[in-house]
């Protein structure tokens, strides 16, 4: 069955992508779950960017005002007063937003050996949301944990996967000047002698066209197949997506 257009009519107009986002996860988990080894558990992991804000308003109305004895001190004493900082700058720190599957391994106190990332139009909307992204993953594959990223968003241009071999210092041939918006990449980093070498499955995706299948790799010489047509045509059915 071919992959839809989730971020424009008339998809859009019936179900927003996000209902995707949600249901997908779920659908892959179960596919998992299914084949995986026993020693092995998929889990979905969604988060939505911030959860919590501060409200200096309710800050000084629970009594942290300027005049507190918390601000004065425990027992009253006047507080020290810090110089002035020598950096002042405004910075996003805020959460990202994950869509994401994660294999644990029990044997091992529920060590990740693998992630699948959803790619979501806030994860390419900004330099710093790419850089985090892409740092995100690069961290995940210093520890010797899988990594697949699946992007349907047509919404955003970019390729995070050819951003993410540029902040390890490789390329893929198969990546032109006019990278595709769409696509699925699994990648995983083995010990090689006393380097750690990356290895690479990428698929352009199209729509209209089937999604590929890719190699989720739970130990350097375990994987299973991450059928993502299956699980993707089954989140569109739960979602009634013609």
């Amino acid at each position: 069955m071919p992959l839809r257009d989730h971020f424009h009519a008339p998809v859009d107009d019936e179900v927003p992508w996000e209902a995707l986002h949600g249901q997908w996860p779920a659908e892959i988990v179960t596919q998992l779950n299914r084949i995986l080894p026993r020693n092995y558990q998929a889990l979905p992991r969604i988060h939505w960017g911030p959860s919590v804000e501060i409200d200096v308003a309710a800050y000084e109305k629970a009594g942290m005002s300027q005049d507190s004895p918390l601000r004065q001190g425990g027992n009253g004493a006047a507080a020290w007063a810090p110089p002035q900082p020598t950096l002042v700058a405004d910075v996003d720190l805020s959460a990202e937003y994950e869509y994401e599957i994660q294999v644990v391994d029990l044997r091992r106190r529920r060590r990740l050996v693998a992630a699948i990332e959803l790619v979501s139009p806030a994860n390419k909307d900004r330099p710093e949301n790419r850089r985090a992204f892409v740092a995100k993953c690069a961290a995940l594959l210093q520890e010797g944990v899988c990594v697949c990223i699946v992007d349907v968003v047509t919404t955003r241009h970019g390729n995070l996967y050819g951003e993410l071999l540029d902040f390890v210092g490789s390329a893929d041939p198969a990546l032109t000047a006019e990278a595709p918006a769409l696509y699925a990449a699994g990648c995983r980093s083995l010990i090689h002698g006393r380097t750690r070498r990356l290895e690479t499955w990428f698929h352009p995706l199209a729509l209209g066209q089937p999604l590929p299948t890719l190699p989720l790799w739970l130990a350097e010489d375990i994987a299973v197949a991450l059928d993502l047509e299956t699980s993707y045509e089954e989140a569109c059915r739960s979602l009634r997506i013609e």
